[in-house]
């Protein structure tokens, strides 16, 4: 796995496990886990957690961020004028040219709006950041994201938060095989199987949050995601067997003894 590095616009990764920073109990709740994830990438919410006011209670101060690589993201964004304000604002504070984006278009489901999205992207891309949007996981759309200068295309497994995990794997799979940028499963993982999955289907890498934060013993859930996805990258890389109707003895019937 030393050689199996995940690079994206010159950027190294070390972790193919990225994670939030969202409901948890608290910020050593919060720093704990994310240690025991392994993750390199901390996505976090600029326009719900403090990390640009320095008098008030802030997550840099339990996260260093010299140690791990910031991912704003624009959750709770309803509009592109939204998105790309709240995008600037991380850059303008010195957190990060990269960007998780969001544009929310229904509250119930928190399905993207997808024309918001590409627009977003084009206009964020064009300024230099590194766009990372969160979209629907439909082929077409995640190609017009790459043609509009995404660096990573991010489609969701199933609803944010859902836990349902990968719903259509069919759909990822048909995205990964036009893909000329990485994907990285964001949203729906409910437990280390559903991350298994994603990354057995040939993802670059997977975001979790909700899982982890919302598990009984987040530390441990933690834990359970990073081994389950580099079980998932392994398996990967290694081909599975083909898959038959009918048995195939594990042991050759030449040579038998009679």
């Amino acid at each position: 796995m030393i050689e199996d590095k995940l690079i994206i616009k010159g950027i190294e990764f070390k972790s193919r496990l990225w994670v939030g920073t969202g409901k948890y109990k608290d910020f050593e709740e919060t720093a704990k886990a994310i240690e025991a994830s392994g993750a390199d990438v901390v996505t976090v919410a600029v326009r719900r957690v403090n990390i640009t006011d320095r008098n008030s209670p802030n997550l840099f101060d339990y996260l260093d961020p010299k140690k791990y690589k910031i991912l704003p993201n624009t959750a709770g964004c309803y509009t592109v004028e939204d998105a790309l304000r709240y995008s600037r604002l991380a850059r303008e504070a010195g957190v990060s040219d990269l960007i998780k984006l969001e544009v929310i278009g229904d509250e119930k489901t928190l399905f993207p709006d997808v024309i918001g999205l590409l627009k977003a992207t084009e206009i964020l891309a064009k300024e230099g950041f590194m766009v990372f949007p969160y979209t629907n996981d439909d082929p077409i759309i995640a190609k017009r994201l790459e043609d509009a200068g995404a660096a990573a295309v991010m489609p969701l497994g199933a609803p944010i938060g859902s836990g349902l995990g990968i719903r259509n794997p069919f759909n990822i799979k048909i995205i990964l095989e036009q893909a000329k940028v990485p994907i990285i499963v964001d949203a729906g993982v409910g437990t280390a199987s559903d991350a298994t999955i994603a990354m057995e289907l040939g993802c670059d890498a997977v975001l979790i949050n909700t899982a982890i934060a919302g598990a009984r013993d987040p530390i441990m859930m933690a834990t359970a995601m990073k081994n389950a996805v580099i079980a998932g990258r392994l398996a990967y890389k290694a081909g599975r067997i083909v898959k038959k109707l009918y048995a195939t003895a594990s042991s050759p019937f030449d040579g038998m003894i009679g």
